[in-house]
């Protein structure tokens, strides 16, 4: 089993995948891992809240598809102990579509013979990213009032597994005449 290369080598924005070639059969990438990402929407769904917050990113990269997951489960780890599984609503607002790509080089005696150096240098996918633009709400949390300072751990949390500086933006939600 190949070691994961670090999350730096894949963080700076890419062209997203487009190869066309005068083959057809070579215009496709050949099928890449699941994403890691177990779910998008979590808490309660039917129900409106009075606040969301959103957690911004303050510069464009690419976030692997793992970082997404390990910070989905630290947070939601966070607000579903303390509120329950009905007292919030996270979205995440980002989806891995991004293909990456390595091209295996081997070092060391008989590298020769395993590796084909730039020729056919196109590389075998190793995973997904998503690419996130400057501005861009990466995660959305919605919560009652009482429970605003909890989410903005919550967000803190989610914030520390992205290799970025993040902001946090809170919006009222009006509310819902009865």
């Amino acid at each position: 089993m190949a070691k994961l290369r670090k999350g730096v080598a894949y963080r700076k924005l890419e062209r997203p995948y487009t190869r066309i070639s005068k083959y057809r059969q070579k215009s496709f990438i050949r099928t890449a891992r699941n994403i890691r990402v177990v779910r998008f929407n979590m808490g309660e769904t039917n129900r409106k809240f009075q606040y969301t917050l959103n957690l911004l990113s303050k510069s464009s990269f690419q976030l692997r598809h793992n970082a997404i997951e390990a910070a989905r489960q630290s947070s939601n780890r966070l607000l579903e102990k303390v509120l329950g599984k009905s007292g919030y609503f996270m979205k995440i607002r980002v989806y891995p579509h991004h293909v990456l790509r390595e091209n295996p080089l081997a070092a060391g005696a008989g590298a020769d013979r395993m590796s084909t150096g730039m020729q056919k240098s196109f590389g075998k996918p190793i995973g997904f990213a998503a690419q996130v633009k400057e501005g861009k709400p990466m995660v959305s949390l919605s919560v009652d009032k009482q429970h605003l300072d909890i989410a903005k751990k919550a967000l803190i949390r989610f914030s520390h597994k992205v290799p970025c500086k993040t902001t946090i933006e809170t919006i009222v939600n009006a509310p819902t005449a009865k």
